[in-house]
């Protein structure tokens, strides 16, 4: 099993400074953080559309072509921060269709995909999944044809057993899902429990290790807050274990959001710590 990164890592270095946080001495251009992941010797990107700067052809062509000669497996992640709203957001609905072809044209055959966020958790969710399985299964059939596998992450919106009941009302192979091990603890769902039921659907991850922050309200969504993989409370090999079992072909993307006081400031420590780790449980459970 391959070990690779998340580029939302580096959120805070792309300009996007949560307002707990401090600025960065300087930010990164996209192209910089495709050189400093190469750097790392991972094995796979998962890259946020949202930091790309552009969309043309021969722009994705010039990634893919880097991305091509570094070996790097990839994923196309769409959707940030607040992705179909909960299946009320048309105008995001068409946008997320024409990513689809960017997908294609980095060479992705995993496309993420988000259907809501925490801002609407609180929300009624049944018509939510509802309006999404519709508008999924009309993003499928072009995916489809073009052979890339859309993946839903649970993104502090859904449990387990509402992302399983949307990946089956789907209906597709090429429907699955990419699966956070910490946005599940988020919405205090057990992230070995929820790998268990979604193992077999799993076609990208994100793999977070969390631990609570005090002084802050255990429904807010950053109270579990990143740690290095390893030192926080999701049993990361047990995951590795289940995913192996279920014959997982994709990578184990490192993802860091909201850093924990302990490690303010210190993603790139994290994310350095975060492949060894996850490099030694994958040897562990091989």
């Amino acid at each position: 099993m391959k070990v690779g990164i998340d580029s939302y890592c580096y959120h805070r270095f792309f300009g996007e400074v949560y307002p707990n946080q401090q600025e960065p001495e300087r930010n990164i251009s996209f192209d910089e953080f495709l050189e400093k992941a190469i750097e790392l010797g991972v094995d796979g990107l998962s890259l946020e559309s949202c930091f790309i700067p552009q969309f043309d052809d021969k722009y994705l062509a010039v990634v893919k072509k880097k991305l091509d000669k570094a070996n790097l497996d990839r994923v196309y992640a769409w959707g940030h921060p607040d992705g179909l709203e909960g299946g009320n957001n048309l105008s995001e609905f068409k946008e997320m269709l024409v990513h689809i072809d960017y997908a294609e044209k980095i060479g992705a055959n995993v496309m993420r995909v988000v259907g809501s966020s925490h801002l609407f958790r609180f929300e009624e969710h049944k018509p939510q999944l509802e309006k999404l399985t519709s508008m999924f299964k009309e993003a499928v059939e072009k995916a489809e044809k073009k052979g890339i596998h859309l993946a839903i992450e649970n993104h502090i919106d859904y449990d387990s057993d509402e992302i399983l009941a949307l990946v089956q009302a789907v209906d597709s192979e090429y429907f699955g899902v990419n699966f956070d091990t910490g946005n599940f603890l988020r919405v205090l769902d057990d992230p070995i429990q929820a790998m268990e039921k979604l193992a077999p659907y799993v076609k990208a991850t994100h793999i977070k290790d969390l631990l609570p922050v005090k002084g802050i309200a255990a429904n807010e969504w950053n109270f579990f807050s990143c740690v290095p993989t390893g030192q926080g409370i999701i049993d990361n090999s047990k995951l590795i274990q289940l995913l192996k079992e279920a014959n997982y072909e994709g990578f184990l993307a490192v993802e860091v959001d909201n850093m924990h006081p302990d490690y303010t400031n210190k993603e790139e420590e994290v994310v350095v710590a975060s492949i060894k780790e996850l490099r030694r449980l994958v040897a562990e459970n091989s």
